[in-house]
């Protein structure tokens, strides 16, 4: 349409010379290689102003016809197409019209009566009868018809989904309004019963003829109803993509695309009864167990299974999902093949525990499972991940997960492993972490080339009514931020269903692009088992109560069909209970729950056994040599044959001058610890927002060339030919989505180092809920490690309340160690058996050498625990947070503390005031120090890991210096911070012989003062509380 559009336009101008010269014009086309006009296939042509053809021409002299304006114009256009590849494709009026103009017919001349529906084809003008003049009013009638019926058509593959008959129940609409869209009423197109029965040109843009190019007007209403109107509504036209949506009306509109055959019949049907007998199984033996059952949407399990199978015929092996509890012990049964009596043996609540941590509800647990497809006969991987009942935060957490396989395998495009996340219906339009997942869907560094989403559409949340729940239409209206497109049926409606996936499947293999099956359904019982949802819902469950299932409805359609007779099913049920029982029988000698065989992401050949065993032995060397110390910095201070800014030509020579001294500040230090990765083979990823220059333009691994758009050069990609990749991302300005993500990378591969930086620390808070259920509590639920680092820039520098504190007091309270036992700190692996036990790792370290061995111990120790890594900002550039290369090379390690090592601590007895404190504080009070001349009088601890606490260190400091008071010095406020963690340790630490003292600001409610003159004077007091009485 576009491409003749254009070329009508331009042969325009030149529609008299055509109407004066017509006998001269020729077929010839001019091929120009640079310009661009009209596009066909991969060459473009243009027409000659002095050789037009004569094709052109007649579409220049339709243009030219005085009846016709913007809006038909365009009909006219897509008529003349069809004409020109067959005249027969067309109306036969216009047929006529299109010879008339090719004999020459001047412009209102050409117009020819259309016949009646009884009469022959019209004959075309000869050139001796073009000069006859025909009334043009006729031809306004035919047009306007035409483009009314295009019109309908339009208005139902637009807004037919929103009259399909979608609830099985038949109680609500499910957009929720019961009017009738205005563009699916004659009225509005001005038709009626007189042309009920003409024959109208079907346009390009509908496939509802098949092999007809025209048809009644009766039989193109019910052919757009039979497709849109019915049990399937397709919402699509939304999507600004031609090919796309072409694509989509292929698998819905012509005749009898929707039809399964019989094989595919019978699957569903087979897979159906197990979906729907397992359920029945559970709640004939454990009637007051909740287990979240999926009754009333039995058909997820045939459904999500069609989709496995279609994506596996296309080459898909790895298949990574998500989903809430309702339904995930069956998916866990029927579509990851989870054995029976492992799940069974979940509802004996007397089993002891099999192995570390506290376990979790088994509606909430996960699997990864290899297994044969049988539709395909190839081998397929299931992960199902495991997920709190924060419904969708194991949205993002997937797609990570998701990623990592697909970086791992070279998957670039998506064709090996992919994602598929099942929502509720209020939780899909009612949780903001659906809508920043969507926002990952096309970033490159974070795409996973297409998911699937199911939403298990119950029609209410809990007790809470949708008209209550949502603002928009349907509970799927966020998906068309992304443009995916939403099919929208009938969960009672097997076959459909099943064609509905298998059209989710192909459009994902086909382009890549989310999409979503809107799965409308209904809850046969409460929110759980024990739930009485006649309190709130009591019309909606008196109709629930008579309701068959959907295995019963299908039986009796493919038993009237003749696909199965009665005594096959009964056969089959019985089997399949026997099946059940059998498994009951073998879950009984089960004495024991392992969690570990629920893993989603096992970490294969890592640990020594199947047991996660782990060899406490000395941890791997964490230095560098210096030839790799030096290489890694020269490479990082070059900019290759990029332009940079002349600005960053600065930093580049400034940190290249620090490696000819053997010194490293921040953004050295990191880089080594990545760079040396790197080279060991092992792949580094860092994400977050601005993380590619850092929010404090201190990192700038991405160096942009400032004449080239595009061109940009990463140095840590450059340091060895044959070293692992460096990813460094900049992500949307999202943290939960962001955080997740990255934990679902970083359980793929223990092998790796994965980093995700908030811009402010404070800004981890929009992420609370990955941090609280999977972070800092997914081990002792899941038995799942994660090596994640969580870099939060942390520290008092005047810039208020919501830039300073990456509230550490909240981390702290989640770590599992006891602060009033000392534990034996004698014993050899002490340190290495002090990590194991904790759930994560708390640091915030005042050194680059330091930040280099502490993200290089992630990847050697022989497990993995998530760090928490407080980060500073003006210690970035401070001349004394520097690190020589001689705290670096081999032999060095991480320094869980760093004591003093001047004056006062080589004459400890006469040391006055010993301070412990974390961080850049410690800066400040060096100087202070040094100020007052008090070196020998104080002495200053720097604890470089909080968590887990260093007993043993901090014990043997406190018994250096016996006659010092001790003090615990923090700039945060008392109630924040880490002096509420410290305090009762550092207690146990002295075996409570000695006061702790506290130094630094008071209690309060914000984190930090709102004026710089006000932090100013909080941070004097501080200094001078911590010499006072000295």
């Amino acid at each position: 349409m576009h491409r003749s559009r254009i070329a009508l336009q331009t042969l325009q101008r030149i529609a008299v010379s055509r109407r004066t010269h017509s006998s001269g014009l020729n077929r010839n086309i001019v091929k120009y290689p640079e310009r661009t006009l009209r596009n066909l296939g991969s060459t473009r042509y243009y027409a000659s102003t002095s050789n037009v053809s004569q094709q052109q021409a007649t579409a220049a002299a339709a243009k030219a016809e005085p009846f016709l304006n913007g809006s038909n114009s365009a009909y006219v256009e897509d008529m003349y197409e069809s004409w020109l590849e067959d005249p027969n494709s067309v109306h036969k009026s216009w047929d006529a019209y299109f010879r008339n103009v090719n004999m020459g017919a001047a412009p209102g001349q050409a117009y020819q009566a259309p016949p009646s529906l009884g009469g022959g084809v019209p004959g075309a003008m000869t050139a001796q009868t073009s000069e006859a003049v025909l009334d043009t009013s006729k031809i306004h009638e035919v047009v306007d018809e035409h483009l009314s019926v295009q019109a309908l058509i339009r208005g139902y593959q637009i807004r037919g989904h929103r009259v399909a008959q979608l609830d099985p129940l038949g109680i609500l609409e499910a957009d929720l309004d019961s009017s009738s869209p205005a563009e699916l009423s004659l009225d509005s197109y001005n038709l009626g019963e007189a042309e009920m029965d003409k024959v109208y040109q079907l346009p390009k843009t509908t496939l509802i003829g098949g092999e007809d190019k025209a048809l009644p007007l009766r039989e193109i209403i019910r052919r757009l109803e039979h497709t849109y109107c019915r049990n399937i509504g397709v919402e699509y036209m939304f999507i600004h993509n031609y090919e796309q949506c072409h694509w989509i009306r292929q698998q819905f509109e012509p005749p009898g695309v929707t039809e399964l055959k019989d094989a595919e019949k019978q699957l569903a049907w087979e897979r159906l009864l197990r979906s729907t007998k397992f359920e029945d199984f559970l709640a004939k033996k454990w009637t007051s167990e909740k287990r979240f059952g999926l009754e009333g949407c039995e058909i997820l399990i045939p459904g999500l299974k069609t989709i496995i199978d279609t994506a596996s015929t296309h080459g898909v092996e790895s298949f990574v999902m998500g989903m809430p509890h309702r339904g995930r012990l069956n998916v866990l049964a029927n579509v990851i093949r989870k054995d029976l009596d492992q799940i069974f043996c979940q509802f004996d609540s007397n089993l002891r525990a099999g192995d570390e941590g506290s376990g979790d509800v088994k509606y909430h647990l996960g699997m990864s499972h290899e297994r044969i497809n049988h539709v395909t006969n190839k081998l397929v991987n299931l992960s199902l991940c495991a997920n709190p009942s924060h419904l969708e935060a194991v949205d993002p957490v997937v797609q990570g997960k998701t990623k990592a396989e697909q970086f791992y395998l070279g998957d670039t495009d998506g064709s090996k492993v992919m994602s598929i996340l099942l929502h509720g219906d209020a939780a899909f339009s009612g949780q903001g972490v659906v809508y920043e997942t969507f926002h990952l869907s096309d970033l490159p560094e974070y795409t996973t080339n297409g998911t699937i989403h199911i939403v298990v559409n119950n029609q209410i949340g809990f007790t809470t009514d949708p008209r209550h729940s949502r603002s928009s239409p349907y509970c799927t209206d966020v998906a068309m931020v992304v443009r995916a497109p939403i099919f929208h049926v009938n969960a009672d409606d097997v076959e459909a269903v099943i064609h509905v996936c298998k059209v989710a499947a192909e459009w994902r293999m086909k382009f890549g692009k989310d999409v979503v099956i809107d799965l409308v359904c209904y809850r046969r019982n409460g929110h759980n088992e024990m739930d009485e949802p006649m309190f709130t819902q009591p019309l909606m469950y008196q109709k629930i109560r008579k309701h068959p299932n959907v295995f019963k409805l299908y039986t009796e359609k493919l038993t009237q069909e003749g696909h199965v007779k009665g005594d096959d099913v009964e056969k089959k049920v019985k089997e399949y209970d026997q099946i059940c029982e059998a498994a009951l029988e073998t879950s009984k000698s089960i004495n024991e729950l392992n969690f570990r065989h629920w893993l989603d992401s096992p970490w294969k050949g890592f640990f020594q056994d199947r047991y996660g065993k782990v060899e406490l032995k000395m941890l791997k060397d964490t230095g560098l040599d210096e030839d790799t110390l030096r290489h890694i910095g020269e490479v990082f201070s070059q900019n290759n044959d990029i332009q940079i800014h002349g600005g960053l030509r600065r930093v580049l020579k400034g940190r290249s001058e620090m490696v000819k001294s053997r010194t490293v500040d921040w953004a050295l230090g990191e880089a080594m610890a990545f760079g040396s990765l790197l080279k060991e083979g092992l792949h580094v990823r860092l994400s977050g927002q601005d993380v590619e220059r850092g929010t404090f333009s201190h990192r700038h691994h991405v160096l942009h060339d400032q004449k080239t758009d595009k061109k940009v050069y990463v140095p840590l990609n450059d340091l060895y030919p044959d070293q692992a990749q460096y990813n460094v991302c900049n992500s949307s300005l999202s943290e939960y989505a962001v955080l997740g993500f990255e934990l679902g990378y970083s359980m793929v591969n223990p092998d790796s180092l994965v980093c995700w930086e908030a811009q402010f620390g404070d800004f981890n808070n929009t992420a609370q809920c990955i941090i609280d259920q999977f972070i800092s509590s997914g081990q002792a639920k899941w038995i799942r490690m994660s090596g994640l680092v969580l870099l939060l820039p942390h520290g008092y520098e005047g810039m208020g309340p919501e830039h300073s504190s990456a509230r550490p007091e909240r981390f702290l309270q989640m770590q599992n160690d006891d602060p009033d036992f000392f534990p034996d700190v004698n014993s050899s692996d002490f340190v290495l058996k002090q990590l194991q036990d904790s759930n994560w790792i708390i640091a915030n370290c005042t050194t680059p050498a330091n930040l280099m061995h502490i993200l290089r111990r992630q990847v050697a120790l022989p497990f993995r625990k998530p760090l928490i890594l407080f980060t500073p900002k003006s210690l970035l550039r401070h001349p004394l947070a520097r690190s020589s290369f001689d705290e670096m090379l081999p032999g060095t390690e991480f320094q869980r503390i760093i004591p003093e090592s001047g004056p006062a601590s080589e004459n400890p007895e006469e040391c006055r005031r010993l301070i412990f404190c974390t961080g850049k504080v410690y800066y400040d009070i060096l100087k202070e120090r040094s100020d007052r001349d008090l070196v020998k009088d104080v002495a200053i601890t720097r604890v470089e890991q909080i968590a887990p606490f260093p007993f043993d260190l901090v014990s043997a400091e406190l018994n250096k210096y016996p006659n010092a008071d001790v003090h615990w010095l923090q700039e945060e406020h008392k109630n924040m911070g880490f002096y509420d963690f410290c305090k009762p340790r550092l207690r146990t630490s002295s075996q409570w012989s000695r006061r702790i003292h506290y130094t630094g600001r008071a209690p309060e409610a914000a984190p930090a003062a709102g004026s710089k003159s006000k932090h100013q004077k909080q941070q004097q007091k501080l200094l001078d509380d911590a010499f006072r009485k000295l």
